[in-house]
């Protein structure tokens, strides 16, 4: 690992060279660039978890942690190849100042080239990503709206914001349920007319999941809130023939129920954020599905027809904070 304090830009590319070249670089092999936008206090959690990604996804990470804006300009960087992170190139940039606001001047040249970038929001998802030029510049751009104070309001406002190539967490994280849901119709031709989800009501993947029933199935599925579980609980299916189909989470498994048969468990297993990830960097490409059910689930239309393409929409969160500030004291 090499570590530089209070540097710039040039040399953290010149440093990351050098640490290549003597520890036999990977770049060829690489698949992607990602960029992970951090809170301090996450930076270990998205290490990890790029770690399990990298595993099978060999990138260059590029860990953007944005500190104290109103104070001195300064960069800290620290790079790793190999070690501790795999098979993957890292550089971990603390910004501060002004210099946070421009991460970007530090950040492209450190894009490995003829690869596609793919961004990573580790914390809150940005209100909206055409103001963070690191969500601009990607292919793709995963979000994770179960890290926003109100999760359900961030999955929203990601509809109101969709360009195709984001995705969100929440919508991996649903992937085993909707396998299991879907594998249920592998013996029936009987046609959905109803359906059923049991979750808390600030649950996102529940209300992701009510999204996809509803744009895969044509139907207006309930939602009934519950203290029951942490996370979603149940899906329950009502067919025209009167038979149903219930999906049902038990500590790590799931109880699947049908009528005329016996019920069986099969796996429905908590995955780590890196194997989230790993997942989200399969495909590069737009994910109509998930466009589907987040317009459905937000009432949005036309998701996918939006252009790809965002353009910088620069704004200055500091001078945003100091224009409401004397609008705040008059309020109180």
């Amino acid at each position: 690992m090499i570590g530089l304090w209070d540097t710039t830009g040039n040399e953290v590319v010149k440093a990351l060279a050098a640490e290549r070249r003597s520890a036999g670089g990977v770049a060829s092999g690489l698949a992607l660039t990602l960029i992970a936008v951090v809170e301090e206090k996450k930076v270990r959690e998205a290490e990890a978890a790029a770690t399990i990604a990298a595993s099978a996804h060999p990138c260059r990470l590029l860990i953007v942690v944005r500190s104290d804006l109103d104070g001195r300009s300064r960069l800290d960087a620290e790079i790793v190849v190999g070690g501790r992170l795999g098979p993957a190139e890292a550089v971990v940039m603390r910004m501060y100042g002004r210099l946070a606001l421009h991460a970007e001047s530090v950040v492209m040249p450190l894009l490995a080239p003829d690869v596609p970038v793919v961004s990573w929001w580790h914390e809150e998802p940005p209100n909206m990503i055409a103001n963070d030029f690191l969500g601009v510049v990607a292919d793709r751009r995963i979000t994770d709206s179960a890290q926003a104070p109100d999760p359900v309001a961030a999955l929203r406002q990601r509809a109101i914001d969709y360009a195709p190539g984001d995705t969100d967490l929440t919508w991996t994280r649903i992937t085993l349920w909707r396998s299991l849901v879907a594998g249920a119709f592998d013996a029936t031709e009987a046609r959905v007319i109803g359906a059923k989800i049991v979750a808390p009501a600030k649950d996102p993947t529940a209300w992701l999941m009510l999204g996809w029933l509803k744009s895969r199935l044509n139907i207006e599925p309930t939602m009934e809130h519950t203290d029951r579980s942490p996370r979603l609980h149940s899906v329950e299916l009502q067919c025209e023939n009167g038979d149903y189909v219930r999906v049902t989470r038990e500590e790590g498994t799931a109880l699947f129920s049908r009528s005329g048969q016996e019920d069986r468990y099969m796996p429905l297993p908590r995955r780590a954020v890196g194997d989230e990830l790993a997942e989200e960097l399969r495909r590069l490409d737009a994910d109509q599905i998930y466009a589907d059910a987040l317009g459905a689930m937000a009432g949005v239309a036309g998701l996918d027809h939006r252009q790809p393409m965002r353009v910088h929409v620069w704004k200055d969160p500091t001078l945003a904070a100091r224009a409401a500030a004397p609008t705040d004291a008059m309020a109180g």
